[in-house]
């Protein structure tokens, strides 16, 4: 247990300080701009293109995991989905978000940092496809479910361009192709570029974790939706059960890999929910609550999962 609360603590705890400078220093929402740039923009790209670009190649070509993998959170998604559907009599638009916030891991600034430390660094491959494949679904399904409830008709290529522009211009996504082309290349970048990447690497998690505690620090705790113990369950016990389910169905599998995935479905919803209700004007308030709730049970949720798997507790093949 005691290793356990050393990788778990660092974690919660850079949170918490971002949380608790936010409370104090009371700055607006604009003062995070450049961390959030220095983070989405370089920290964590450099992070994916350096652990991809050191991986064997074939090692990337795993396409039955990445099946599988997203699979699971599209079907999480869509119970989420249906239940907000339901919630809200057929708004269209608030069950989107409840869909997000009921299966969108906060992959990006979370998982890199905590499956590394729990599970070193064979865990990156399965964490750089996760996070690339699970938004590439999501990044597609948003657009295509609030174009179907607009009341304005958005044209399929503006529509296709516009998923296309959000997919393919992502730094996180540009980084992982990226370092697949390198590791096929076996390209290894000069000398003073590679201790840059390795500066910016080493600050991607503390960045991301602080951030994401003064983020949540500056979203009021205001309006808490009655259907988020419903999607909390689904994003933070339905989501691992169903991804561990499934790739045991699915095939044997590095459990490396299975912790991987699993660690990656356990995470809070991501910060990117928030973003995405602002941007359509759809259950924003609900969202940041929701989002900050969230995170603070996944102390107790995403703990209790981090234990299972650093002693070997999780039964990586439930039908040999």
């Amino acid at each position: 247990m005691n290793q356990v609360l050393s990788l778990a603590m660092p974690f919660f705890g850079l949170i918490f300080l971002g949380y608790l400078g936010g409370k104090i220093v009371r700055l607006p929402t604009e003062g995070l701009a450049w961390l959030n740039i220095f983070i989405v923009y370089f920290a964590l790209p450099a992070l994916f293109f350096q652990l991809l670009s050191e991986t064997p190649f074939e090692q990337l070509a795993q396409w039955s995991f990445v099946f599988t993998t997203t699979f699971a959170t599209y079907c999480v998604f869509l119970v989420a989905f249906v239940i907000g559907f339901l919630v809200t009599r057929g708004n269209i638009k608030d069950a989107t978000i409840q869909g997000l916030l009921g299966s969108y891991s906060n992959i990006g600034y979370m998982g890199p940092g905590l499956t590394l430390a729990a599970l070193g660094p064979s865990a990156a491959v399965p964490t750089a496809l996760i996070f690339c494949f699970d938004n590439i679904l999501l990044f597609t399904l948003v657009p295509l479910l609030m174009a179907l409830a607009s009341t304005q008709h958005v044209s399929g290529w503006s529509l296709t361009a516009g998923i296309l522009k959000r997919i393919f211009l992502h730094p996180f996504i540009l980084a992982t192709i990226a370092g697949v082309v390198a590791a096929y290349f076996q390209y290894k970048p000069p000398q003073a570029i590679d201790t840059i990447l390795t500066y910016l690497r080493s600050a991607a998690a503390p960045c991301a974790l602080f951030a994401l505690g003064v983020t949540v620090a500056l979203r009021p705790l205001r309006r808490i939706p009655a259907e988020f113990p419903v999607l909390a369950f689904c994003k933070l016990v339905f989501h691992p059960a169903l991804v561990l389910v499934l790739l045991s169905a699915m095939g044997n599998f590095d459990p490396v890999w299975v912790a991987t995935a699993v660690l990656m479905s356990a995470l809070p919803p991501a910060l990117n929910v928030f973003v995405l209700a602002q941007q359509y004007q759809v259950y924003v308030e609900r969202a940041s609550s929701s989002i900050l709730l969230g995170t603070v049970i996944s102390v107790v949720t995403l703990t209790s999962v981090l234990y299972l798997v650093t002693n070997d507790m999780v039964p990586y093949d439930l039908f040999p």
